[in-house]
C-alpha cells in the first residue's frame, strides 16, 4: 500500500491527513496572521508537509515563506571529511538573520523528523563541539523564542529513519505508514473537527494551570524508583498550558502535540536523586537511563548506560547546562504514553511523561509579564541562563508528585502518574 493511498482508522486518505495537519499548525500552533512572514525550518525527508504547510501559510495570508532544509547526508560528510577545525564553527550570520526576522514580527515554525541515532557513531568530542558552537551562535534567535517574542510552533513529520528507529521490525514503507498514524493521531487531525478538538484541550490544560497558579507552590517532590527529588519554583513563578499569548499579542501553540503544564524552577533550589524514565534523543545521540544528583540547584553527580559522554558534554556547555530551567506535569496516561510507543523524540516523548529541562528558562513563566522583565529581574527570581534548554522524561505510572507549601505542608498533585 503506498502511503498515498492509505487510509486513517477515520476513513481519510493520507493527503487529507496531511493537509489537516498543515492547518492546525498554521491555524493552532501558529495562529498565523494575514502579512506575516513565516521561517520554517524542516529535514529534507519532511518536504511533503513542509509544501503543505507553504500553501496553508498563504491561504492564511503569509506575506513570504522561507524554508530551510536539513540533509542528514551533508550532516555526515562533515564528520567524515571536514577538518577538525570546522567543528568550532557555526552558521551565526544564519542564526542573526532568523533573529532579525523575529525581531521583525516574523513566526516560526519547526518541523522535527530527525534520525535519532545520526551521530550516534562519531566522535563525541567533536559532536559536543560542533553542538557547543551551533549554541553559541543560536542564542539571538534562541533568547527570542525563549522570551516569546513572536509566535512559534513545532511539529512533526514520519521521516523514514526516524520510523526505523520507532518501528524497528517493521518494513521501511509500513514503519512510515505507522508513524504518521501516531503524529495523526497525537495530533488531533483524525476527527471531524480538529480545531474544535485543540478548543477543547487548550481549555483542559487552562484549567490545570489555573489550579497550579492558585496552590502557589514553593516546590514539587517527585518520589519513584531511582527518583526523590525536590525542585523549588522561581519567585512569582507562573504555571503555562496549551495556548498560549505571545509578546506580539498573538495566541498560539508552540508545541503540536502537547499534553503538558510546565513553569521555572529556581535555578539554585533543586536538591536530590533523579532517573529518566525514558531515553533521550539529542541532536543524534541516544542517551538513555540517565541518573543525576542536585546539590544547591546543580547537578554534582551524572551517569547514562549509553550516551554518558555526551551528557558529560552537554552538562559542561556552560555554567547554566547543569541547572534547571523548566519542569513540567504531564499524566502517565496521555494519548501519547497510551499509545506505547517510543518515539525517540523529545517533542512527543516529553508530553508522554513529566519532564524536567537542562539549561535556558522560560521567561514568560511568571507573573506580572515576566517577558518585559530585565535580566537582572529574571535572575533575581531565580531564572536559569544557559545556551541550551534540553527536555528529558522523569515521569511514569510509578512516580508520585507532590506540592510543597511555603510552610513546608504536601499537597498531593500526581499519584502513580496521574492527576489526583
Amino acid at each position: 500500500m503506498t502511503m498515498q493511498a492509505q487510509i486513517s482508522p477515520a476513513g481519510l486518505p493520507f493527503a487529507e491527513r496531511l493537509e489537516r495537519l498543515a492547518e492546525v499548525a498554521v491555524r493552532v500552533g501558529l495562529n498565523l496572521q494575514p502579512g506575516q512572514e513565516l521561517v520554517m525550518t524542516a529535514p529534507l525527508d519532511a518536504v511533503p508537509l513542509a509544501r503543505a504547510i507553504t500553501v496553508e501559510a498563504y491561504r492564511a495570508g503569509a506575506s513570504l515563506v522561507t524554508t530551510l532544509l536539513a540533509d542528514d547526508a551533508a550532516t555526515l560528510a562533515r564528520f567524515a571529511h571536514a577538518p577538525d577545525s570546522a567543528f568550532d564553527t557555526a552558521a551565526g550570520w544564519l542564526y542573526g538573520g532568523m533573529a532579525e526576522a523575529f525581531r521583525g514580527g516574523a513566526a516560526r515554525l519547526a518541523i522535527s523528523g530527525d534520525d535519532p541515532s545520526l551521530l550516534a557513531g562519531q566522535d563525541p568530542e567533536r559532536v559536543a563541539r560542533a553542538n557547543r558552537s551551533r549554541s553559541k551562535a543560536y542564542v539571538p534567535a534562541l533568547e527570542l523564542i525563549a522570551n516569546f517574542a513572536t509566535n512559534w510552533t513545532i511539529v512533526s513529520a514520519a521521516t523514514p529513519a526516524w520510523a526505523r528507529a520507532v518501528f524497528p521490525d517493521l518494513p521501511e514503507e509500513a514503519a512510515v505508514a505507522r508513524l504518521w498514524d501516531a503524529i495523526f493521531a497525537a495530533s488531533r487531525v483524525d476527527g471531524p473537527d480538529p480545531i474544535a478538538a485543540w478548543t477543547a484541550h487548550n481549555a483542559d490544560l487552562a484549567t490545570r494551570t489555573r489550579w497550579l497558579n492558585g496552590q502557589r507552590f514553593a516546590a514539587l517532590r517527585f518520589r519513584g524508583p531511582g527518583t526523590d527529588l525536590t525542585v523549588g519554583l522561581a519567585d512569582d513563578h507562573e504555571w503555562c498550558g496549551g495556548a498560549s499569548t505571545s509578546r506580539s499579542g498573538i495566541l498560539c501553540n508552540a508545541n503540536i502535540p502537547t499534553e503538558e503544564v510546565f513553569t521555572t524552577p529556581h535555578r539554585a533550589r533543586v536538591e536530590g536523586c533523579v532517573a529518566s524514565t525514558k531515553p533521550l534523543s539529542y541532536q543524534g545521540t541516544l542517551i538513555d537511563d540517565i541518573r543525576v544528583r542536585f546539590e544547591g540547584g546543580r547537578i554534582v553527580e551524572s551517569s547514562a548506560r549509553t550516551g554518558a559522554e555526551v551528557l558529560a558534554r552537554v552538562l559542561d556547555t556552560d555554567e547554566g547546562a547543569s541547572r534547571l530551567g523548566e519542569v513540567a506535569l504531564v499524566p502517565a496516561g496521555s494519548a501519547i504514553s497510551a499509545s506505547g510507543l517510543l518515539f525517540f523524540n523529545t517533542l512527543y516523548d516529553e508530553n508522554a511523561a513529566s519532564h524536567i529541562a537542562l539549561g535556558q528558562a522560560y521567561s514568560k513563566c511568571f507573573r506580572g509579564g515576566g517577558a518585559a522583565f530585565s535580566e537582572a529581574d529574571l535572575a533575581e527570581r531565580g531564572a536559569n541562563r544557559s545556551l541550551i534548554h534540553i527536555d528529558w522524561m522523569i515521569g511514569s505510572a510509578e512516580i508520585d508528585v507532590d506540592g510543597l507549601a511555603p510552610d513546608g505542608s504536601a499537597v498531593p498533585v500526581m499519584r502513580q502518574g496521574e492527576w489526583v
